[in-house]
């Protein structure tokens, strides 16, 4: 019995995957599983080096923190079971597998979402008003933003949730992808979606295009200072501060728009598939590289950690 007092004749989902591709299957496995291991691996180690140094306890590292958290969170709802359905000649999943997968993977994602736009405000603080940043980004008000970032991401999932157990599945159970995604579930009920898919254009109202404007007005009044400040060095400098986490937005909305407007105007094809895994696997590893390999406060942070090694 699934909620809503409605009984699912569906036990299990069928996941193709890239079952199309079958010569190829073993070198995608040793792919995805390279990535997936190198991103936790770097994600977890960035989280912990900045809660162990006292120079990275700063707004802007705060957040970053909690968006290394999300990546990994976000990457495991998904890539292990694509992992283990890659050599499995049943690639299944079971219906409250499928559902948990989905609501794990929009969790993250909706408060990846939210995450970047407190961002966003966050880098608007420092250089729009860097003499109040210390006091307008302030511990309490900054552990309030990554809260709600996970309360809205955990609440929109909340709603597609109760959508999801008001479908009847019957069959086919066929999900021409590689995990649980929510359009393709809304193509294999057997009743009415309407709901489903009211809610999920609300959802994209409000998590994506919001997001986006207010990202959008905060980094407005960013290049409007910055462009009042008189030296080319001080310019250089506070656009380099914006840098990583412009790239960041720019990939994550980019890849999501372009894999939900493709599977909204037609099917999943291979290459929707494919597309889907940049944001899916690519997107987390690229996070820790992009804010990383030319950070310098991390670098230096790299190098207190090796002394205190040293010291010991």
């Amino acid at each position: 019995m699934i909620g809503g007092g409605n009984i699912t004749g569906i036990t299990h989902f069928i996941l193709l995957g890239f079952s199309d591709f079958p010569r190829i299957l073993p070198v995608l496995f040793v792919i995805f599983l390279l990535i997936y291991i190198t991103t936790v691996t770097w994600n977890l180690c960035l989280i912990i080096l900045i809660r162990t140094d006292s120079h990275l306890h700063t707004p802007m590292y705060f957040f970053l923190s909690n968006l290394f958290f999300i990546d990994i969170c976000y990457v495991t709802s998904t890539v292990p079971k694509m992992l283990s359905n890659l050599f499995l000649k049943q690639q299944t999943i079971t219906f409250v597998g499928c559902i948990v997968q989905y609501f794990i993977f929009s969790t993250m994602g909706l408060s990846d979402s939210c995450l970047l736009t407190a961002m966003a405000y966050d880098r608007y603080a420092a250089i729009c008003k860097p003499l109040l940043y210390s006091s307008i980004m302030s511990p309490s008000l900054c552990g309030r933003m990554a809260l709600g970032a996970y309360m809205a991401g955990l609440s929109g999932s909340l709603s597609q949730l109760c959508a999801l157990l008001q479908l009847h599945f019957c069959g086919p159970n066929v999900i021409n992808h590689f995990f649980c995604d929510i359009s393709e579930l809304l193509n294999l009920s057997c009743t009415g979606t309407f709901i489903g898919q009211v809610i999920l254009a609300i959802l994209s109202m409000t998590y994506g295009i919001a997001n986006v404007m207010i990202i959008l007005l905060s980094y407005g009044y960013i290049i409007m200072s910055i462009m009042k400040i008189t030296s080319a060095k001080g310019r250089s400098k506070a656009f380099n501060t914006c840098a990583s986490h412009v790239t960041t937005v720019s990939l994550f909305y980019t890849s999501v728009i372009y894999v939900y407007l493709s599977s909204s105007s037609g099917g999943s094809s291979s290459f929707d598939r494919f597309a889907s895994v940049f944001y899916n696997v690519v997107i987390p590893l690229l996070n820790p590289v992009i804010y990383s390999l030319r950070n310098r406060e991390i670098k230096d942070a790299l190098m207190r950690l090796q002394k205190k090694r040293g010291h010991c």
